[in-house]
């Protein structure tokens, strides 16, 4: 193995070993606040304009980050609940691509500048999805 290679590893190795406490924290804090927010909270928040619930939507999904099969079962669970679908949208959009809870970890990873940038163009965009997805479906 060429000695570069070997280096390259090494290094990848001690920041991943690095990182480690930070994402476990990251990952449990998630979880805590998912376990102890319910899901019937939610349908309160919400007010059936467009451009609130997907701004709504996209907060509560930047706060409560989390993977996108669970935002899938979630989703589902808010339009039962008769969340409206850009609300919804919002929230599956920003769940996924941006995250307040792991913000620390991400400036430590990325760089501040970077991860900041990145989050709020993030929300920004995840609210701009939700309208404009909603805005097609009705077309459809």
């Amino acid at each position: 193995m060429d000695k570069k290679l070997k280096h390259a590893i090494k290094k990848s190795a001690k920041a991943m070993y690095k990182a480690l406490p930070i994402l476990l924290g990251v990952i449990l804090l998630i979880s805590l606040a998912n376990t102890l927010i319910p899901k019937s909270i939610y349908s309160s928040l919400f007010s059936k304009n467009i451009f609130l619930d997907s701004i709504i939507g996209s907060a509560l999904g930047s706060i409560l980050a989390g993977n996108p099969i669970t935002s899938y079962i979630l989703g589902g669970e808010f339009l039962n609940q008769g969340i409206s679908l850009v609300a919804v949208t919002a929230f599956i959009v920003a769940w996924v691509t941006v995250g307040i809870v792991q913000l620390p970890a991400e400036i430590m990873l990325l760089g501040k500048k970077f991860a900041i940038t990145r989050n709020i163009t993030a929300f920004v965009f995840s609210t701009i999805v939700a309208i404009i997805t909603v805005v097609i479906v009705g077309l459809i």
